[in-house]
């Protein structure tokens, strides 16, 4: 028989980075002793995003930053909106060109992620924030 689970998490983020969270959610996982499933992930934020990339090499975290910082740049006259400081409006078109959801399988009782494969909440903002991801799981 189908079940399911509800949960939150939430993400204490010193800044602009990516932010690890693999562990939590395969943690949420094991405590429902279900063998196959599916694990979907929303953040509940507009200026940071969600991803699943390499959990391996840190250079490849570095390089993703340095490639938006170039792609949108903090500051840029382009933009209007400016209410929360100059990364305001480029933080917005971060999380648009990213994702805030995030489909996983469940198999054998684990996230089927590959190798080298980590689950990210990736802060758009210069400034801390609390970043809280709703996580439902469905499964049996």
């Amino acid at each position: 028989m189908l079940a399911q689970q509800m949960h939150s998490l939430t993400v204490a983020t010193r800044g602009r980075g990516l932010y690890e969270i693999t562990d939590d959610i395969q943690h949420l996982v094991r405590g429902t002793r279900w063998g196959e499933g599916l694990a979907t992930l929303h953040l509940r934020h507009t200026s940071a995003s969600l991803l699943i990339q390499e959990n391996a090499d840190p250079d490849v975290r570095r390089d993703l930053d340095a490639f938006f910082a170039r792609l949108c740049p903090d500051g840029d006259s382009l933009f209007i909106h400016t209410c929360e400081g100059d990364d305001d409006m480029p933080a917005h078109v971060r999380t648009a060109l990213t994702a805030v959801n995030l489909a996983i399988p469940i198999a054998h009782g684990r996230l089927a992620l590959g190798t080298w494969q980590g689950i990210y909440v990736w802060e758009h903002r210069r400034r801390p924030h609390r970043r809280e991801i709703t996580v439902h799981l469905l499964g049996q």
